[in-house]
């Protein structure tokens, strides 16, 4: 699916799924289970050898999924991410090379900053929603109130150590557009394919930011 701007993922659900994929044969199932209760965009990091090809089969087989690539590091990551059909790329930090990178191979980029200095980077290179990451260890919600102030343009996506309890206080936040987590797609559950627990947790993530 088709998106200009990665603030436009913010509009599919309060939380960004970020998945691990051991297993090529659990990439399908598994982004069907997510999507069945409407949590459409799905981050597939590539921190395994069968990440690229998982993100080339959840493209085919789940059409209705919006699909990024997670733990983009290179300029290599970027094209291979976008070889595979990624529609974004989200990285755990920012450098000016890596946003380049990503420019040139099409993929829209949610990049990491920790640091007020790393916010100005990326805004210097036209970027304003952000990926706030490791999210908890950083600072969670009081670092987060304190760059509102002298970033009242920048949204976040804060990630690493989000939990279903804390992450409604995130998304009350008013520069926090959605959450990323892992805890939608729980190794165990994904190692016995267990689908509708997966299908269960996708389904109570609408009741996030109502809890606010």
């Amino acid at each position: 699916m088709k998106i200009v701007n990665t603030l436009e993922l913010a509009q599919h659900g309060p939380v960004i799924p970020v998945i691990v994929i051991q297993r090529l044969a659990d990439a399908v199932p598994l982004a069907r289970a997510l999507v069945a209760d409407g949590v459409r965009v799905l981050e597939v990091t590539l921190r395994t050898p069968v990440a690229l090809a998982a993100i080339e089969a959840i493209v085919r087989a789940v059409p209705e999924a919006i699909v990024g690539a997670g733990t983009i590091r290179s300029a290599a990551d970027a094209q291979a991410a976008s070889d595979a059909g990624s529609v974004f790329g989200v990285s755990p930090g920012y450098t000016t090379a890596v946003g380049a990178a990503c420019r040139d191979a099409g993929l829209l980029l949610l990049p990491g900053v920790a640091t007020a200095s790393e916010v100005m980077a990326a805004q210097a290179d036209g970027l304003s929603f952000l990926k706030f990451f490791p999210a908890t260890a950083a600072g969670g919600i009081p670092l987060l109130k304190a760059l509102a102030g002298p970033f009242p343009d920048v949204r976040f996506c804060p990630t690493g150590g989000i939990t279903p309890q804390s992450a409604p206080q995130f998304l009350a936040l008013p520069n926090v557009a959605v959450c990323g987590g892992s805890w939608l797609t729980p190794a165990d559950a994904v190692d016995r394919g267990d689908w509708a627990l997966i299908t269960r947790l996708a389904q109570a993530c609408a009741a996030l930011r109502a809890a606010e």
